[in-house]
């Protein structure tokens, strides 16, 4: 029986108005956020890894050094999450069993969760394995290859929600509380760094 083809793709195309700067590009531990996400993601899927951009993405493109994989512009970023996750769908909906879907801002996520995700997803086409934390669903989530037209034709800045919804999919999930840290503000990094120390 084949390999089924997971690709990793690392959302960091949003403008982070609630942070004030591109937060993408803010250090933890050593090293940007995106940095951190992409060479996370690299680290499970290789050079089947995809990094989106959109604000300020010569920056951002820059701080992930030399790439396993590809990166794909978003232009309507603008717009919201939704057209970002349709952006990197589109990229490898030809080529990709299912989508390990990252974001930039969840820095305590780690290549072991990313992996355990990836596993518990048994190729399945009508089953999506997401991360549960903090009594909510959210990423890393993986989407089999079913879902990538749902995918792509979202809109907005409700991410999959409505992906998430639908009956057609069932969804297992996978307990990992370190999810819930995202960096959404200034405060949140320096909580995050005040907790480690």
């Amino acid at each position: 029986m084949r390999e089924h083809s997971v690709f990793a793709l690392v959302l960091a195309a949003g403008e982070s108005s609630r942070f004030g700067s591109t937060k993408q590009l803010t250090k933890y531990d050593g090293a940007t956020l995106v940095g951190r996400a992409v060479h996370l993601a690299e680290d499970v899927c290789g050079d089947r890894t995809v990094l989106v951009v959109g604000s300020d993405w010569q920056r951002v493109l820059a701080a992930c050094g030399p790439l396993r994989g590809f990166f794909v512009r978003n232009d309507n970023y603008k717009s919201g999450l939704a057209s970002s996750i349709a952006c990197g769908v589109n990229a490898v909906t030809h080529s990709a069993d299912a989508v390990l879907l990252l974001m930039a801002d969840q820095p305590l996520v780690t290549a072991e969760h990313l992996n355990s995700l990836i596993s518990e997803w048994l190729g399945a086409p009508n089953e999506i394995v997401i991360s549960e934390y903090s009594g909510v669903k959210g990423p890393p989530v993986v989407f089999p290859a079913h879902c990538f037209d749902s995918l792509m034709k979202l809109e907005g800045d409700q991410g999959a929600r409505s992906v998430l919804s639908d009956t057609k999919y069932s969804i297992r999930g996978l307990a990992f509380e370190a999810a819930a840290v995202d960096i959404d503000t200034p405060g949140d990094l320096a909580k995050l760094v005040r907790n480690r120390g």
